[in-house]
């Protein structure tokens, strides 16, 4: 049974990149969406296996914070590893998606490998 990750990014070139590092990942696929609404919707209304979310901050409407916060207020969702892709230069990020229960932050420029290895190490320790 395959497994799906959440890519939640609304520039082309992230998305791409993500998913090529993605695309070899044993046993996982990935559904891209733009917009955390479109998020929200995958994870309420899919019957399928998501077993990750990777997210940008800045989003259209609802930002990658707000995301967060709804997918660690959703049953049966909460638990979800999360992780976030960024440009953001507030030094207090860090803490906020600490806080808010995001299980790791790379700032963009970011490396793809590093992005994988982290999800792997979340999503096949599970």
């Amino acid at each position: 049974m395959e497994r799906t990750v959440l890519i939640v990014e609304d520039t082309d070139y992230c998305r791409d990149t993500l998913e090529v590092a993605l695309a070899q990942m044993p046993g996982v696929g990935v559904l891209v969406v733009s917009t955390a609404e479109e998020a929200l919707h995958c994870l309420r209304n899919l019957t399928g296996d998501i077993c990750a979310v990777i997210t940008d901050l800045h989003l259209p409407q609802m930002n990658g914070f707000e995301l967060i916060e709804a997918v660690r207020s959703h049953p049966g969702r909460g638990a979800l590893p999360i992780l976030v892709i960024s440009g953001d230069t507030d030094p207090q990020t860090p803490s906020r998606l600490e806080a808010l229960g995001a299980d790791a932050y790379f700032r963009k420029p970011f490396s793809p490998i590093a992005v994988r290895n982290r999800l792997e190490q979340l999503i096949y320790a599970s």
